[in-house]
Protein backbone atom coordinates (compact mmCIF):
# COMPACT_ATOMS: atom_id res chain seq x y z
CA UNK A 1 0.00 0.00 0.00
CA UNK A 2 1.25 3.73 -0.87
CA UNK A 3 0.52 6.18 0.80
CA UNK A 4 1.39 9.82 -0.21
CA UNK A 5 1.09 12.86 2.65
CA UNK A 6 0.65 15.58 0.62
CA UNK A 7 -0.63 19.68 0.82
CA UNK A 8 -0.68 22.62 -1.33
CA UNK A 9 0.73 24.93 1.48
CA UNK A 10 3.58 24.50 3.79
CA UNK A 11 3.43 24.45 7.92
CA UNK A 12 0.49 21.61 8.25
CA UNK A 13 2.41 19.23 9.55
CA UNK A 14 2.60 16.68 6.35
CA UNK A 15 6.04 15.14 7.70
CA UNK A 16 4.88 14.84 11.41
CA UNK A 17 2.09 12.71 9.98
CA UNK A 18 4.47 10.63 7.50
CA UNK A 19 7.02 9.79 9.82
CA UNK A 20 4.46 9.22 12.91
CA UNK A 21 2.53 6.77 10.48
CA UNK A 22 5.45 4.94 9.38
CA UNK A 23 6.35 3.93 13.32
CA UNK A 24 2.68 3.13 14.22
CA UNK A 25 2.52 0.42 10.87
CA UNK A 26 6.07 -0.78 11.63
CA UNK A 27 5.12 -1.23 15.30
CA UNK A 28 2.16 -3.20 13.17
CA UNK A 29 4.38 -5.69 12.24
CA UNK A 30 4.44 -3.96 8.86
CA UNK A 31 7.50 -3.69 6.35
CA UNK A 32 7.71 0.07 6.04
CA UNK A 33 9.40 2.53 3.86
CA UNK A 34 9.42 6.27 4.14
CA UNK A 35 10.40 7.91 1.29
CA UNK A 36 11.40 11.41 1.72
CA UNK A 37 10.24 13.51 -1.86
CA UNK A 38 10.45 16.90 -0.37
CA UNK A 39 14.08 18.63 -1.30
CA UNK A 40 14.13 19.96 2.48
CA UNK A 41 14.59 16.55 3.38
CA UNK A 42 12.63 16.97 6.80
CA UNK A 43 11.94 13.12 6.85
CA UNK A 44 15.41 11.72 5.86
CA UNK A 45 16.80 14.03 8.65
CA UNK A 46 14.43 12.54 11.04
CA UNK A 47 14.75 8.84 9.62
CA UNK A 48 18.83 9.68 10.80
CA UNK A 49 17.77 10.62 13.83
CA UNK A 50 16.08 7.65 14.20
CA UNK A 51 18.92 5.01 13.15
CA UNK A 52 21.63 7.07 14.76
CA UNK A 53 19.65 6.59 18.27
CA UNK A 54 18.84 2.37 17.23
CA UNK A 55 15.11 2.77 17.86
CA UNK A 56 13.46 -0.06 17.02
CA UNK A 57 11.71 -0.97 14.88
CA UNK A 58 13.51 -0.22 12.33
CA UNK A 59 12.22 1.97 8.91
CA UNK A 60 13.83 1.72 5.46
CA UNK A 61 14.28 5.42 4.20
CA UNK A 62 14.69 6.30 0.47
CA UNK A 63 15.14 10.22 -0.80
CA UNK A 64 14.07 10.64 -4.55
CA UNK A 65 13.22 13.99 -6.50
CA UNK A 66 11.53 14.35 -9.70
CA UNK A 67 9.09 12.06 -10.87
CA UNK A 68 8.50 9.24 -8.23
CA UNK A 69 5.73 7.39 -9.80
CA UNK A 70 8.29 4.35 -10.90
CA UNK A 71 9.88 4.69 -7.80
CA UNK A 72 6.86 4.21 -5.88
CA UNK A 73 5.93 1.03 -7.92
CA UNK A 74 9.17 -0.82 -7.63
CA UNK A 75 9.24 0.00 -3.71
CA UNK A 76 5.34 -1.24 -3.59
CA UNK A 77 6.46 -5.17 -4.54
CA UNK A 78 9.01 -4.95 -1.50
CA UNK A 79 7.36 -3.30 1.43
CA UNK A 80 3.76 -3.66 2.99
CA UNK A 81 4.10 0.14 3.50
CA UNK A 82 5.04 2.85 1.57
CA UNK A 83 4.74 6.36 3.15
CA UNK A 84 5.48 9.36 0.87
CA UNK A 85 6.25 12.75 2.11
CA UNK A 86 5.90 15.39 -0.67
CA UNK A 87 7.05 19.36 -0.56
CA UNK A 88 3.70 21.37 1.14
CA UNK A 89 3.20 23.01 -2.51
CA UNK A 90 2.05 22.04 -6.18
CA UNK A 91 5.42 20.00 -7.32
CA UNK A 92 6.34 17.25 -9.71
CA UNK A 93 6.88 14.66 -6.98
CA UNK A 94 3.45 15.52 -5.83
CA UNK A 95 1.82 14.90 -9.13
CA UNK A 96 3.70 11.78 -10.24
CA UNK A 97 3.27 10.22 -6.40
CA UNK A 98 -0.91 10.71 -7.06
CA UNK A 99 -0.49 8.51 -10.04
CA UNK A 100 1.24 5.69 -8.27
CA UNK A 101 -0.49 5.49 -4.89
CA UNK A 102 -3.17 3.76 -3.43
CA UNK A 103 -4.26 6.77 -0.55
CA UNK A 104 -3.72 10.10 -0.46
CA UNK A 105 -3.81 12.02 2.76
CA UNK A 106 -4.76 15.82 1.76
CA UNK A 107 -3.12 17.36 5.40
CA UNK A 108 -4.85 20.93 6.06
CA UNK A 109 -5.11 23.18 9.27
CA UNK A 110 -8.44 24.59 10.38
CA UNK A 111 -6.91 28.20 8.95
CA UNK A 112 -8.84 30.06 6.39
CA UNK A 113 -5.13 30.39 4.23
CA UNK A 114 -4.77 26.83 4.03
CA UNK A 115 -8.48 26.20 3.69
CA UNK A 116 -8.44 28.36 0.57
CA UNK A 117 -5.70 26.03 -0.99
CA UNK A 118 -8.00 23.02 -1.50
CA UNK A 119 -9.82 24.56 -4.82
CA UNK A 120 -6.51 24.14 -6.50
CA UNK A 121 -5.64 20.76 -5.03
CA UNK A 122 -8.76 19.39 -6.17
CA UNK A 123 -7.42 20.48 -9.92
CA UNK A 124 -4.23 18.44 -9.32
CA UNK A 125 -6.78 15.65 -8.20
CA UNK A 126 -8.87 15.79 -11.10
CA UNK A 127 -5.79 15.50 -13.11
CA UNK A 128 -4.54 12.48 -11.15
CA UNK A 129 -7.41 10.55 -11.44
CA UNK A 130 -7.04 10.36 -15.13
CA UNK A 131 -4.12 8.24 -14.88
CA UNK A 132 -4.84 6.84 -11.47
CA UNK A 133 -8.56 6.38 -11.04
CA UNK A 134 -8.69 4.25 -7.94
CA UNK A 135 -6.77 6.68 -5.57
CA UNK A 136 -8.64 7.02 -2.55
CA UNK A 137 -7.93 11.09 -1.46
CA UNK A 138 -8.77 11.90 1.84
CA UNK A 139 -8.98 15.02 4.26
CA UNK A 140 -7.01 15.24 7.25
CA UNK A 141 -7.22 18.23 9.46
CA UNK A 142 -4.06 18.80 11.65
CA UNK A 143 -2.90 21.41 14.23
CA UNK A 144 -6.64 21.38 15.57
CA UNK A 145 -7.06 23.68 18.80
CA UNK A 146 -8.14 21.36 21.49
CA UNK A 147 -9.68 24.07 23.36
CA UNK A 148 -13.81 23.33 23.11
CA UNK A 149 -15.00 27.04 22.90
CA UNK A 150 -12.58 27.14 19.53
CA UNK A 151 -14.85 26.42 16.61
CA UNK A 152 -12.19 26.22 14.14
CA UNK A 153 -12.31 22.36 13.70
CA UNK A 154 -15.96 21.90 13.03
CA UNK A 155 -15.88 25.14 10.99
CA UNK A 156 -12.90 23.53 8.55
CA UNK A 157 -15.18 20.16 8.66
CA UNK A 158 -18.07 22.06 7.06
CA UNK A 159 -15.48 23.59 4.52
CA UNK A 160 -14.08 19.94 3.25
CA UNK A 161 -17.12 19.43 2.67
CA UNK A 162 -17.15 21.52 0.11
CA UNK A 163 -15.12 19.58 -1.48
CA UNK A 164 -16.33 16.04 -2.66
CA UNK A 165 -13.09 14.38 -4.10
CA UNK A 166 -11.62 15.12 -0.63
CA UNK A 167 -13.48 12.88 1.69
CA UNK A 168 -12.47 14.12 5.10
CA UNK A 169 -11.14 11.34 7.91
CA UNK A 170 -12.96 10.81 11.41
CA UNK A 171 -9.12 11.16 13.21
CA UNK A 172 -8.16 14.46 13.93
CA UNK A 173 -5.15 15.59 15.12
CA UNK A 174 -4.84 18.68 17.56
CA UNK A 175 -2.45 20.75 18.49
CA UNK A 176 0.26 18.63 20.99
CA UNK A 177 3.64 19.70 22.39
CA UNK A 178 4.51 15.49 21.93
CA UNK A 179 4.17 15.79 17.96
CA UNK A 180 7.28 18.40 18.22
CA UNK A 181 9.05 16.59 20.98
CA UNK A 182 9.55 13.22 19.07
CA UNK A 183 10.74 14.54 15.96
CA UNK A 184 14.31 15.53 17.24
CA UNK A 185 14.82 11.95 18.37
CA UNK A 186 13.43 10.11 15.61
CA UNK A 187 10.72 8.71 17.42
CA UNK A 188 7.03 8.77 16.95
CA UNK A 189 4.16 9.60 19.12
CA UNK A 190 3.01 6.35 19.81
CA UNK A 191 6.71 5.41 21.26
CA UNK A 192 6.12 8.74 23.41
CA UNK A 193 4.33 9.13 26.80
CA UNK A 194 1.67 11.43 25.58
CA UNK A 195 -2.05 9.02 25.59
CA UNK A 196 -3.88 11.37 23.60
CA UNK A 197 -1.11 11.90 20.65
CA UNK A 198 -0.57 8.11 20.47
CA UNK A 199 -4.62 7.25 20.16
CA UNK A 200 -4.67 10.25 17.55
CA UNK A 201 -2.13 8.35 15.18
CA UNK A 202 -3.39 4.86 16.16
CA UNK A 203 -6.89 6.16 14.93
CA UNK A 204 -5.57 7.34 11.88
CA UNK A 205 -3.35 4.44 10.80
CA UNK A 206 -6.31 2.36 11.81
CA UNK A 207 -8.73 4.15 9.35
CA UNK A 208 -7.02 4.74 6.69
CA UNK A 209 -6.69 0.61 6.23
CA UNK A 210 -9.97 0.17 7.09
Amino acid sequence: MIILVGSQKGGPGKTTIAVNLAVEYARRGDDVCLVDADPQRSAARWHADREEQGHEPAIACVEKIGSIHQTLQDLATRYDVVIVDVAGKDSKEMRTGMTAADKLVVVVRPSQLDLDTLGHMTEVIDQALDFNPELDVRGLITQAPSNPNITERTDAGEYLADYPRIRPLETVIYERKAYRDVVGEGLGVVEWSNPKAKAEIQELAAELVA
